[in-house]
C-alpha cells in the first residue's frame, strides 16, 4: 500500500482538526463525525485541549483512502507550540495547508508556509469553512497568492457559497462533484458557472506549462495538449513545489472531502520519491527498505500508563522490535522491545516500523526530541531539530510541600516532552524559572504540572539587579571582640573604586601591618560583603577593592576577624562611594511587517527603549533596540494586539545600565518589604 506523511498546518482556529475529522469520517476510518466544540474530536483527545477548544499537541492520525495510507499529523495552531509543528514537519513528506475562508492567510499560517519552505515540502492548500457567513473562496485564494506564494493556483471551485455551498468542480477534468442528500454526484459543470470555471482553468493551465518547457512551446503555439501528459506535468510541479493546488471545502458540513483525498492521494510526494536525507558529515540516506537503518525522533510524550513515548520518523531501512539499534546523539546502543505505529491516541503493536513509516517506541528513557537513531554498524547523525529560544517566563513555586517533594520529577518530565521550555534557577533572587514561547505555552505547562499531581503558583519572575558605585572612597572596617580567653581583632582600611572588570581585588599593605596571610581572609570578607550591597541587597558589580592599611593582635588576630574586617570596610566605603542600583538592559529584536514599524517604534519608546536599527526584508523589517528587562516581561501579548499576531520577537541579555532616579527608590523601598517578610 502508498504511503503519504502529511502535516496538517496552518493557523488557530483555520479548522484543521475539523477537517482532519471530515477525512476520517469520509474515508470510514470513523463511522460518525466528531467535533472539537463537544470534545469528540480524535485529534484533541488531552484533557487541556478539550477544555480549551484547541489542539496542544501533533496527534497522528490514520487515513486508508483507496490505495493509499496517510499519517496525517494534526499540528497546534499557535505559534507557542512550535516545537510541535516544526517536528511534524520535519517527519512530514507533505503538507495540507489550512486557511479559512473567512479570514484568509492570518499568521500563523505564514510561518508554517516558511518553515515547509525551509524543509522543501510539497503543498496542498484547503481552504475551508466555505459553507461559513462571509466565506469567499476567491478572496481567500487571493490572499494565499498574495501572502503566500503566486504559484498558488485554484485546482478546483466551489459551487454555491456560504450556507449554499454544496460542491466543487474539478479543472483538470471538467467534473462537478455535488452533494445531494449527503452524496456524492458527479455530473457535467453547471451552465452558470462555466464561464467562471474556464477562467480558471486557464489560469491553471498556464501556471501548469511555466513549469516545463516543452508544454510551454506547444501552448503558446497553440497545439494542443494529451490529458495524461497535463497531469504528469501537474504532478512533477506539485512534488517540487513549484505549484501548489488549492481546494475550497468544508470539514463540518464535510463538502469537498472525497476530492480532497483524491488530490493527495494523486500529487503528494511518497516517502521514496523524497531526495536522500543528508546527515551532519554529508552522509545520506535513501528512503528504501534495503538501505542500512536511521530514524529520527521527532517529538516525545509523556503518558501516565505507558511512559515515555518516542515519536520516529523510519528514513531507511527497517527499525524491527527486538534489533540493537544506535543513538547518535548519545553514542549508545539500545534494544527496543516494541515497536508500535500510531492512531490517534492508541499505540498499535506492529512487528517492524519500514522506511517511511511513522510509529512510536517506549520505555527507553535515554531517546529525546532530535535523537537519530540508527544501524550500530552504519551510523549517520541528522542534527537536532531547531528550534527557536524562549521569549517569555514565569517563576514557579511548589504550593505545599507535597508539591515541593514531587516538582522536580514532574519538571523533569515537562522539558523531556517539550524542548522549547526550559527551567533556570536563578540565584540571585532564589526563583525557578520556566522560560517559554508564549503566555498560553506556559499556561499549558502549569496545568500539565496540576494533571501530573503537582500544584504551582506562578508568577512574574523578579528582576536581578544590581549595585555598583560611581565614585572612589575608603573606610575603615574593624572586628574587635573579647569575652574571656582569646579575643577577636582584624581591622584593615580599604578603597573601593569603579571598574570594568566585575570584580577586582588587590593588595597595596606595606610594612607588614597587616599579615599577608591574613589578606586572602580580607578579600574573602569583601567577596562575600558584594553578594548583598548596601542599596537593596543585590549583587554588587563593576567594583576594584583595594587593602592598604590595617593593624592585627600578635594572640587575638586570625582569618575570621580580618574576614570580618574586611565585610565592615566594604560596607562602609560603598556607603560613601556614590552607589547606584542597576537593572538588565536586553537587546530586542521585533520583526513585523513593514505597515507595523510605526506602532511598534512608538510603544519601545513608552518602554524606555533606545532603537539601534531597524532592517527590512522585503515587507517585513527587523527592529532592533536595548530595553530594560522590567518593560518587557509582558511583551508577548502586547505585540500580538499592536499586530494582529504577525509580530515576533527575541529577548537576549546584553548588559546592565542605571536605574533612573524617579524608579530607584520604589525598587528599594520593594526590595526592603520583601527582605524584612521573607525574615518574619
Amino acid at each position: 500500500m502508498r504511503v503519504r506523511n502529511v502535516a496538517v498546518v496552518g493557523h488557530n482556529a483555520a479548522g484543521k482538526t475539523s477537517l482532519v475529522e471530515a477525512l476520517l469520517y469520509k474515508s470510514g476510518a470513523k463511522d460518525r463525525l466528531g467535533r472539537v466544540e463537544d470534545g469528540s474530536s480524535a485529534s484533541d483527545f488531552s484533557e487541556a485541549e478539550k477544555r480549551r477548544g484547541m489542539s496542544i499537541a501533533t496527534s497522528v492520525l490514520n487515513v486508508v483512502w483507496q490505495d493509499t495510507h496517510f499519517n496525517l499529523l494534526d499540528t497546534p495552531g499557535y505559534a507557542d507550540f512550535v516545537g510541535e509543528i516544526r517536528g511534524a514537519l520535519r517527519a512530514a513528506d507533505s503538507a495540507l495547508v489550512v486557511v479559512n475562508a473567512t479570514a484568509g492567510v492570518a499568521v500563523g499560517t505564514e510561518r508554517v508556509w516558511n518553515t515547509a519552505e525551509e524543509f522543501g515540502l510539497p503543498r496542498v492548500v484547503a481552504i475551508t469553512k466555505l459553507d461559513r457567513e462571509h466565506a469567499s473562496f476567491f478572496g481567500a485564494l487571493a490572499s494565499v497568492q498574495d501572502t503566500l506564494s503566486p504559484h498558488a493556483v485554484a485546482v478546483f471551485i466551489p459551487i454555491g457559497t456560504e450556507s449554499n455551498f454544496r460542491g466543487v468542480i474539478d479543472l483538470l477534468s471538467d467534473k462537478a462533484y455535488v452533494y445531494q442528500n449527503n452524496k456524492l454526484e458527479v455530473s457535467s459543470i453547471p451552465e452558470a458557472l462555466a464561464e467562471s470555471a474556464r477562467a480558471q482553468r486557464t489560469k491553471l493551465l498556464e501556471a501548469i506549462v511555466e513549469t516545463n518547457e516543452a508544454l510551454l512551446e506547444l501552448y503558446l503555439a497553440d497545439e494542443p495538449i494529451e490529458d495524461a501528459v497535463l497531469q504528469q506535468a501537474f504532478l512533477d510541479a506539485v512534488h517540487h513545489a513549484e505549484i501548489f493546488p488549492v481546494i475550497p471545502v468544508s470539514g463540518t458540513g464535510v463538502v469537498g472531502i472525497e476530492p480532497l483525498l483524491d488530490l493527495m492521494r494523486g500529487c503528494l510526494r511518497a516517502p521514496e520519491e523524497r531526495r536522500p536525507v543528508i546527515g551532519t558529515d554529508g552522509s545520506e540516506r535513501e528512503c528504501s527498505l534495503s538501505a542500512s537503518l536511521s530514524a529520527r525522533v521527532w517529538r516525545v510524550a509523556i503518558d501516565p500508563f505507558v511512559g515515555k513515548v518516542a515519536y520516529v520518523r523510519v528514513w531507511s531501512g527497517v527499525l524491527h522490535a527486538g534489533d540493537t539499534v544506535h543513538n547518535s546523539h548519545t553514542d549508545k546502543d539500545f534494544k527496543p522491545a516494541h515497536v508500535y505505529t500510531l492512531v490517534g491516541k492508541d499505540l498499535k503493536e506492529v512487528p517492524a516500523l519500514e522506511a517511511g513509516m511513522i510509529g512510536a517506541i517506549t520505555k527507553i528513557p535515554d531517546l529525546h526530541t532530535g535523537d537519530t537513531i540508527c544501524d550500530p554498524h552504519n551510523p549517520i547523525d541528522f542534527g537536532q531539530l531547531e528550534l527557536p529560544e524562549p521569549i517569555t517566563s514565569i517563576a514557579i513555586h511548589a504550593a505545599s510541600r507535597a508539591d515541593e517533594d514531587k516538582l522536580g520529577n514532574a519538571i523533569g518530565k515537562l522539558l523531556e516532552e517539550d524542548p522549547t521550555l526550559h527551567l533556570v534557577r536563578n540565584t540571585e533572587t532564589a526563583e525557578s524559572v520556566l522560560e517559554g514561547m508564549g503566555h498560553t505555552h506556559l499556561e499549558v505547562a502549569v496545568e500539565k504540572l496540576g494533571i501530573m499531581g503537582v500544584n504551582v503558583l506562578a508568577s512574574t519572575p523578579k528582576i536581578a539587579y544590581r549595585e555598583t558605585v560611581r565614585g572612589t572612597a575608603s573606610a575603615q572596617g574593624k572586628h574587635k571582640k573579647q569575652s574571656g580567653g582569646h579575643g577577636q581583632y582584624g581591622d584593615c582600611w580599604l578603597r573601593l573604586e569603579p571598574s570594568l572588570e566585575d570584580f577586582m581585588f588587590t593588595s597595596e599593605v606595606v610594612g607588614g601591618t597587616i599579615p599577608t596571610k591574613y589578606i586572602p581572609s580580607v578579600e574573602k570578607g569583601v567577596e562575600e560583603a558584594r553578594h548583598h550591597g548596601v542599596l537593596g541587597g543585590f549583587l554588587v558589580q563593576n567594583i576594584k577593592a583595594v587593602v592598604y592599611e590595617g593593624t592585627y593582635h600578635d594572640v587575638d588576630s586570625s582569618d575570621m576577624a580580618f574576614k570580618q574586617a574586611g565585610i565592615l570596610a566594604f560596607r562602609a566605603a560603598m556607603e560613601k562611594a556614590k552607589p547606584v542600583l542597576l537593572e538588565p538592559i536586553m537587546l530586542i529584536k521585533v520583526r513585523v511587517p513593514e505597515r507595523f514599524t510605526g506602532e511598534i517604534l512608538g510603544d519601545l519608546n513608552t518602554r524606555r527603549a533606545r532603537v539601534q536599527g531597524m532592517d527590512p526584508d522585503g515587507a517585513v523589517t527587523t527592529i532592533s533596540a536595548f530595553v530594560p528587562l522590567v518593560e518587557v516581561q509582558n511583551y508577548s501579548p502586547d505585540l500580538q494586539s499592536l499586530t494582529g499576531g504577525r509580530g515576533v520577537y527575541s529577548l537576549k541579555f546584553d548588559h546592565y545600565a542605571d536605574v533612573p532616579n524617579s524608579n530607584t527608590e520604589k525598587i528599594i523601598a520593594a526590595r526592603k518589604l520583601e527582605i524584612e517578610a521573607a525574615r518574619a
